[in-house]
């Protein structure tokens, strides 16, 4: 069995138009969401064995100010290719993934791990958090999923089981959608 945790990327800045899609730094309604996030899987007693992250700004950030509140350090395996990838690329990045490593967390961008959280978790009415994604997995978000497989290699569709997702707004009330969303 392998655990398989999703973070996407905390709320970014806009401000600066000038600045490259892939430069853009968190906003503060980010970096408190990053930090919510990083308190409640240390909370949770989370424990991940790899990290593999793109490198945009933005999320660099996000796992920057996560690993502060979760008190531990990550070392991420920075990887250009989770960078705005599609559920089948980032399939690929995890099935690259040393097998000594129970759970896993990803963190990277939308539309991309909305799309693997629908591609691993077969729609067949048996989960009803897979219907929590469906409706929106915002921005720092965390979706867990345990996967029947013993080599990440093996990762494929229709493979894993969603155990739980948690929104920064679960978390703290200030954090849920405002007209800026």
């Amino acid at each position: 069995m392998k655990r398989l945790t999703l973070l996407r990327h905390a709320k970014s800045d806009w401000l600066d138009r000038s600045l490259r899609d892939f430069d853009r730094p968190l906003n503060a309604r980010g970096l408190k969401g990053a930090r919510a996030m990083g308190f409640y899987a240390a909370e949770k007693k989370m424990v991940f064995d790899a990290v593999v992250a793109s490198p945009a700004v933005r999320v660099t950030e996000t796992i920057d100010h996560f690993e502060t509140a979760y008190g531990q350090t990550l070392h991420p395996d920075w990887d250009r290719r989770i960078y705005l990838a599609s559920s089948v690329t980032l399939i690929d990045v995890l099935r690259g993934v040393d097998d000594s490593a129970n759970h896993v967390l990803m963190v990277g961008h939308n539309p991309g791990l909305e799309d693997l959280v629908f591609d691993l978790v077969p729609d067949d009415g048996s989960s009803p958090l897979r219907d929590v994604v469906e409706e929106k997995f915002p921005t720092a978000a965390l979706a867990i999923m345990d996967i029947a497989i013993d080599h990440w290699s093996e990762l494929d569709n229709r493979t894993a089981k969603l155990i739980e997702v948690t929104r920064p707004r679960d978390l703290d009330p200030e954090l849920g959608p405002q007209d800026d969303d």
